[in-house]
């Protein structure tokens, strides 16, 4: 290990031997403090904004013995390496004070070459102790700016929020739904300077086509039916902070364009406005899809798509965070268990097993639906192995999984019609009653049915405005 220039506190009351000490240390390249007594090193040490590299402790203090001190001294000796000095009567004194903890000792009058080594290997120990810590933390965490998990690859993910939160570059987040896309961006929202300031988020398929553009980047009033007053949009909201654009592939490639032109100006141009007008914002944005294949297909600029993605970060399915499932799943208990005012014990190992047995397609989302509907349905303190198995899957096909048998008649894998297939019902009759159905099977869910029915959630919201406008024409 390359010494550093490190950080010593020497506590000795005979100056010369404090100033003999301080010369050798600083002509070593350290920054050295010295104090005379017990009492000025407690304020000393509760003073400064980090612990000391090394402390040089003296036993025979005036106000009080060394030894003592140190073992009043809390956690000293495990946030800085103790050295303590003492006479050639005291080495008793010395074994007991590394008993407490300390280093190492030094026994007067010291040789200048002992005291240079002895500090050397004390800070290079207290270095290796501080990165052992930092490896202990990161390796161990359990919880993440709103995620749940200790697995290695949630590691990774926790390690590359924290090296990305900072950065004025754009990130793509990419996952399967569920996985935590939204939570991923305001944990870089909120692990980076930008965390005082807005986090504002908008659902790119959750918003008909035509009114996309004004959410993003406000409107004018008059600027078409309905703006009956100006309207900031999400853009001018987030400035000084982060826009997250979730599922940025369900953008029309119209506004794909206006949105490339933002990122390359930091200019806005309200809807109906010729003015534009300067923001300061980080844009994250995410997608189910994947976006190489949308840049393929045509329906993803690829312009667009390399301006965005300078920081890729794929969040892992559930299925890949092995005992994650569990944590989590535990944690949802506790939570729902206290909202329904039930009392449950935590979940024994045949139900955890059942829970690992799944594939989870619908991710960290189905965890929490499942735990829910067995919490609400079930009075407790037990949550067997079947309650959670009678929890239909919300999808049991990944998206990329070829078509489903010819026999299946389960809900969750067919929207099934009474009837759809009369010759009757027109087919835009047997589209829609499709629509609602899967929005009726997906509870209420706009991009759990787009996700059955293989079609965008913009496709759902814009035949449902479509449906909504002919529902109030008269009939001939």
């Amino acid at each position: 290990m390359n010494q550093r220039a490190a950080r010593i506190l020497i506590v000795e009351d005979t100056a010369s031997l404090a100033q003999t000490y301080a010369a050798l240390l600083e002509d070593a390249g350290h920054t050295v403090d010295v104090v005379a007594t017990g009492a000025a090193a407690h304020d000393r040490i509760a003073r400064a904004l980090e612990p000391y590299d090394a402390v040089l402790l003296d036993l025979q203090l005036p106000d009080c013995d060394g030894l003592e001190w140190l073992g009043a001294s809390g956690d000293l000796a495990q946030n800085s390496s103790v050295i303590v000095a003492t006479a050639n009567g005291s080495i008793n004194r010395a074994i007991s004070a590394m008993r407490l903890g300390a280093y190492d000792f030094l026994v007067k009058p010291v040789a200048p070459e002992r005291l240079l080594t002895t500090t050397r290997n004390a800070v290079e120990r207290h270095l290796l102790a501080q990165e052992v810590k930092v490896v202990s933390a990161l390796a161990g965490r359990e919880h993440f700016q709103g995620f749940i998990g200790k697995s290695n690859v949630m590691q990774a993910v926790y390690r590359a929020i924290e090296n990305v939160a900072d950065s004025k570059a754009t990130i793509f987040i990419t996952g399967e739904s569920g996985t935590g896309k939204e939570v991923a961006a305001e944990a870089i929202h909120r692990a980076g300077k930008r965390a005082p300031r807005n986090f504002i988020a908008i659902n790119c398929g959750a918003i008909p086509e035509n009114l996309l553009e004004s959410e993003v980047f406000g409107h004018v009033k008059g600027a078409f039916t309905g703006a009956v007053e100006h309207r900031l949009g999400a853009a001018r909201e987030a400035d000084g902070g982060t826009l997250f654009l979730d599922e940025i592939c369900e953008m029309e490639l119209k506004l794909q364009v206006k949105l490339l032109r933002f990122l390359q100006t930091g200019m806005i141009q309200r809807v109906g406005s010729s003015r534009p007008e300067p923001v300061d914002v980080r844009i994250v944005c995410a997608t189910n899809r994947n976006p190489v294949v949308e840049v393929a297909a045509g329906r993803f600029r690829e312009d667009l798509f390399y301006r965005l993605s300078v920081i890729p970060l794929e969040l892992p399915p559930l299925r890949d965070r092995g005992q994650d499932i569990a944590l989590i799943a535990q944690t949802f208990l506790a939570r729902f268990a206290t909202e329904e005012g039930k009392v449950f014990d935590p979940l024994n190992g045949a139900t955890i097993a059942a829970l690992q047995a799944r594939t989870w397609p619908g991710n960290v989302r189905e965890l929490q639906n499942v735990i829910r509907r067995a919490v609400v349905m079930n009075p407790g303190p037990v949550l067997a192995a079947e309650h959670v198995a009678l929890a239909p899957e919300a999808s049991l096909r990944p998206k990329d999984a070829g078509a489903p048998p010819p026999d299946t008649d389960t809900d969750t894998d067919n929207v099934h019609l009474e009837g759809s297939a009369t010759p009757s019902r027109t087919l835009a009759e047997i589209e829609r009653m499709a629509i609602e159905q899967a929005i009726i099977v997906a509870d209420g869910s706009i991009p759990g049915a787009a996700k059955m029915l293989a079609v965008s959630p913009s496709t759902i919201y814009r035949l449902r405005e479509r449906w909504k406008i002919d529902d109030k024409q008269p009939s001939d």
